[in-house]
């Protein structure tokens, strides 16, 4: 099964589980601000995975039925469990975390679930907002932690998260990205990991 990884592709989608990897070793070390700053490398490597199978002439159908698999597993690990993981420990495994998270999960498997057996919608729309903005909100949410209150972080951060769960399994439908929107989303990832990151350090 291990020759389905080195299409280029799944190669990406598997150093994209690595950086989930670390992150989740950082969240769990209490390293918070690290962690959301590899996180965003998953995120990278998500957007850049899609690209490149597309482009990838005369791809192995059973290759790429392998790496829309493993596309969805990295999904939901960066963009369900990784925000829950980092929600409790933000939160000190408080009860508000614990259905933060549990509602983060929970969403996260319904949508892609459904993602998996229909798709988009005929208008090329998805159907709830994608995972892939969970980090992203996370990073932008750290990013702006100095200007909120210590003592209401915790908070605003979890009220967010809850909303972002109702909106995942929603009845709205969002426009696919287009290219400016993939741009737009890389630089932010970038620039956010490298602030987020040279924070931590200091």
């Amino acid at each position: 099964m291990l020759k389905y990884l080195w299409d280029p592709a799944n190669v990406i989608t598997t150093v994209g589980l690595l950086f989930s990897s670390a992150s989740l070793f950082l969240a769990l070390s209490e390293r918070l601000e690290l962690s959301v700053a590899a996180a965003l490398w998953a995120v990278l490597s998500d957007h850049l995975d899609g690209v490149v199978a597309g482009r990838t002439k005369d791809r192995d159908p059973d290759v790429a039925k392998m790496g829309k698999s493993l596309d969805g597993f990295a999904d939901i690990v960066y963009g369900a469990v990784l925000p829950a993981v980092i929600v409790m420990q933000l939160s000190h495994l408080s009860l508000l975390a614990l259905a933060t998270a549990t509602a983060l999960l929970v969403a996260g498997a319904i949508r892609l679930s459904y993602f998996a057996n229909f798709g988009r919608s005929s208008d090329g729309r998805f159907l709830g907002l994608p995972l892939s903005y969970d980090v992203p909100l996370l990073a932008l949410l750290f990013l702006v932690q100095p200007l909120i209150p210590a003592e209401a972080f915790s908070g605003v951060v979890n009220t967010c998260f809850l909303l972002l769960a109702v909106a995942h399994v929603a009845s709205v439908r969002v426009p696919s990205p287009n290219a400016a929107a993939y741009a737009t989303i890389s630089v932010f990832a970038v620039a956010s990991s490298a602030a987020l990151a040279s924070r931590s350090f200091e």
